[in-house]
């Protein structure tokens, strides 16, 4: 089953007449994309006063400090909305060959289902892909000056170095961050271990966006002999945050719950379940609970199961029919597609090419 990129199509709204019971407690930041999928088509339409409370009281889930957040912020709020959706569509690049390839569900407030009621790994990487998303967005937002309450980095304005100047627009990612921060953990103040959990992996996925900003730089000169350079302090492409993380879910680190009784009652907190280990540090990707194997649809878990998958044949990685198929073998069948082929480049400035017929073999999960 290969989950389609996620759109603003019905698999990415949700229906405001399902029970706000359904929304597990991680789900608070992420059930923003799906009904603010309007408001990235509106862009600014929602900046005057009269529509904030429309707007913000309409999405189900939220707690009275995001609340006051959203109709304080009203117009930075499709940012945080598109900063989601870039994670959710990050997550299911990268977890494509992957048994639980981050399948999206039509019609459910959870739109990821019950895999994330769990502290698993899956759970880790979603809370930092999405707090990672916004942060990235809402910096790019501010960079493009489509906000009038955030801009350019004003602070990367010291001398310049050798051969280069300051110029251009430097990306604020500390504002970024500060969005994301006040936003997704506005709900994560429980004294449990779930809370602790996600704030970490929240705050680990930010961190990434501060870890990988660069400078880029600009040529200037006669015929591109770049005599100056100007350079700004700019983000990396999404894909490279993706990939960092991804790396960091195969690397996350195990933990068990302790209870620890304070003035306020019972404080759970999380500790390294392995002390000949490294303990984690803020960069680390955090979980408690196993993930099931997703070889079998099972609806208790959300498992989808990998029956009619592609698989790669020649792979003995996850990807490979061997592992993603669980052991249960595959089928191979022949496909017929059309493809550009003998194309010529023509002076100037053109190129044809002719339409060939190749078949390829295509391998799925039994």
């Amino acid at each position: 089953m290969v989950t389609p990129p996620v759109s603003c199509s019905s698999a990415f709204f949700l229906p405001k007449t399902q029970p706000l019971a359904q929304v597990p407690a991680y789900f608070s930041p992420l059930t923003l994309p799906s009904l603010l999928c309007r408001s990235l088509a509106l862009g600014q339409q929602y900046s005057s006063l009269g529509s904030q409370p429309i707007l913000c009281g309409s999405i189900p889930g939220l707690v009275p400090k995001q609340l006051r957040f959203c109709r304080n912020y009203i117009e930075i709020m499709p940012s945080v909305a598109e900063g989601v959706k870039l994670g959710i569509q990050e997550c299911q690049h990268q977890f494509r060959g992957r048994r639980w390839n981050c399948t999206t569900i039509d019609d459910s407030l959870a739109i990821f289902g019950p895999v994330l009621d769990k502290a698993t790994r899956e759970s880790a990487f979603v809370h930092a892909i999405a707090s990672a998303g916004v942060a990235f967005a809402v910096t790019r937002s501010c960079a493009e000056g489509t906000s009038t309450i955030c801009g350019c980095d004003s602070h990367h304005k010291g001398p310049p170095g050798e051969g280069w100047k300051w110029g251009g627009c430097s990306e604020d990612a500390d504002f970024g961050v500060l969005v994301s921060r006040e936003f997704a953990d506005a709900r994560e103040n429980r004294p449990d271990a779930r809370s602790a959990m996600n704030r970490h992996n929240n705050e680990a996925g930010r961190t990434t966006i501060l870890d990988h900003m660069h400078l880029k730089c600009k040529c200037h000169g006669l015929s591109g002999s770049c005599e100056v350079k100007t350079c700004w302090w700019a983000q990396p492409d999404f894909r490279a945050i993706g990939d960092y993380l991804k790396d960091k879910y195969d690397s996350a680190s195990e933990m068990v719950v302790e209870k620890h009784r304070e003035s306020r009652g019972w404080v759970e907190t999380l500790r390294a379940k392995y002390a000949l280990f490294k303990p984690p540090t803020e960069r680390d990707l955090v979980y408690y609970e196993n993930s099931p194997n997703f070889c079998e649809p099972n609806p208790e878990t959300g498992s989808f199961g990998t029956r009619d998958r592609t698989c790669n044949v020649t792979s003995h990685g996850i990807d490979g029919c061997d592992l993603l198929c669980c052991g249960r073998g595959h089928n191979t069948r022949t496909e017929k597609r059309k493809e550009k082929c003998h194309c010529i480049f023509h002076w100037c400035c053109y190129v044809s090419c002719q339409e060939c017929i190749r078949v390829y073999d295509v391998h799925t999960c039994k």
